[in-house]
């Protein structure tokens, strides 16, 4: 296992994703500022395209410079804002979600289909028809 490389993928990957949040921030805030902008922006921003967060940023800067430049700020503010509680709130989450799925797999498998009766008692004899 190649923690390195585990580590470089993750931080690629929570940059896009931190890229993403400050397209939403930035289309929120440009639906209430300048609606035309914003529906170029939310149609330049697909879903496709933004999920490398750094091909999305080359391509807004060949369309867009101020725009690009508006993102880059943003997500360089999430990035310091979230990254000191990053560590933590990853490690814990993954503990939590980790002990319960194990906690359901675990009623999963110890269910068991026992009839209900009373194991201690005797077996009642059937009633004399002809009583």
């Amino acid at each position: 296992m190649d923690i390195k490389k585990v580590a470089k993928n993750t931080t690629r990957v929570l940059a896009s994703y931190i890229t993403y949040q400050a397209v939403q921030i930035i289309f929120s805030q440009l639906s209430e500022t300048n609606p035309p902008l914003a529906y170029w922006f939310n149609s330049f921003s697909g879903a496709d395209k933004i999920q490398d967060g750094e091909a999305y940023l080359q391509a807004l800067l060949k369309e867009n410079q101020e725009l690009a430049f508006r993102v880059m700020t943003v997500r360089d503010h999430l990035a310091q804002e979230v990254a000191d509680y990053l560590p933590e709130m990853v490690r814990t989450e993954i503990q939590q979600a980790n002990i319960s799925h194990r906690r359901q797999y675990l009623e999963r498998v110890t269910q068991l289909n026992v009839p209900d009766f009373d194991a201690h008692s005797e077996p009642q004899a059937e009633p004399d028809p002809n009583d």
